[in-house]
């Protein structure tokens, strides 16, 4: 049994949707990470139940903070984006969480600039309290390894890929560093990152979305946990593209899932026509609540999955929306990224 929610929320269901493609399914995939990461912290005694704990947060990570926070008796402070919807922040006050809240603005690359100078101001006149940094710190490696554990036991390693957004780099890169190593013959596991136009992580910064960049799977500044030499093969999926599979998600499984599930699932099926003797699991990070309204509603006007197939490209100025796909070989980063 359960000690606390926090515990049920981040446990995954795995999901069959046929013979060769599974759903990795969390309620709130970031709850696994936060709660890892809290605990050695407890552990290791580099803080003490009480302390405060801080980072900066787009949405979803300071909702998992707020409730690792709860769980283990420690205060929670979130610098966060303009996208903290109302819904969120009455959680995190409930939750005993303080937010500040930025301003909204157009520059995704401004906003995540501004919070992090708002965090090096707050640690100015409160340096007792723990910066997480979430996007840096690869504690957040950690929570993962109990997910790759049962996906061992439900599909195996052998001809497995997997494919998940790359965001800060922690559920995809954990996953698969973990099962590469879980057992003989488990090197064969292959990585398929998906990222938004316009995120510098993988060196798209230079095409832009019309929409907007999809919240979560990239980046406007580089991030220190994301290990490029693990992954085989990348998909950059437009806004659009991503409401399609969404929506198909929807209407084909009645699988609920939000954006990035969205362009996952596309990749994912692409992927398995590909290769079909391979399993394809791709990660499904949160539920489609807080898309209801921005994409959901919009059925009617997705695309038909079965008309989209992604641009091969061979190098990064071939880039071109709405989706495109690279095989990356475990190169290392197009251009230099800090480490943790």
């Amino acid at each position: 049994m359960d000690q606390h929610i926090a515990e049920a929320i981040g446990r995954p269901d795995l999901i069959r949707l046929d013979e060769r493609l599974v759903c990795l399914r969390f309620e709130t995939m970031k709850v696994v990470s936060a709660l890892a990461a809290v605990r050695h912290l407890l552990d290791t005694g580099a803080v003490r139940r009480g302390d405060t704990l801080l980072d900066s947060s787009s949405g979803i990570y300071a909702y998992a903070l707020a409730l690792a926070c709860h769980r283990y008796g420690m205060r929670c402070h979130i610098v966060g984006s303009a996208t903290v919807d109302r819904t969120l922040r009455t959680q995190l006050a409930v939750l005993g969480a303080t937010l500040e809240q930025m301003e909204p603005c157009s520059d995704l690359k401004l906003d995540q600039k501004r919070r992090v100078e708002r965090i090096h101001e707050v640690l100015l006149h409160h340096p007792e309290y723990h910066w997480m940094r979430q996007y840096h710190d690869d504690i957040h490696y950690l929570g993962y390894r109990t997910v790759a554990d049962r996906i061992l036991r439900a599909v195996g390693p052998q001809r497995l890929t997997v494919v998940g957004g790359v965001g800060s780099g922690a559920s995809t890169g954990a996953l698969a560093r973990h099962l590469r190593t879980a057992a003989p013959g488990a090197d064969d596991v292959r990585l398929v990152g998906v990222q938004p136009y316009g995120s510098v992580t993988f060196g798209a910064e230079h095409v832009t979305d019309p929409e907007i960049i999809i919240a979560g799977i990239g980046s406007s500044i580089p991030f220190g946990n994301v290990t490029h030499e693990l992954y085989d093969t990348l998909h950059w999926v437009s806004f659009d593209a991503a409401l399609a599979g969404s929506v198909d998600l929807l209407r084909r499984h009645a699988v609920f899932a939000g954006l990035s599930t969205g362009a996952g699932y596309l990749a994912a099926r692409h992927e398995r026509a590909c290769a079909p003797e391979r399993t394809v699991l791709f990660v499904a990070a949160d539920t489609g609540h807080r898309y209801a309204d921005t994409v959901h509603a919009r059925h009617e006007e997705a695309a038909d999955i079965t008309d989209l197939a992604p641009q091969e490209v061979s190098d990064l100025s071939e880039l071109a929306l709405p989706w495109s796909r690279m095989h990356w070989n475990r190169a290392p980063a197009p251009t230099p990224a800090p480490r943790a």
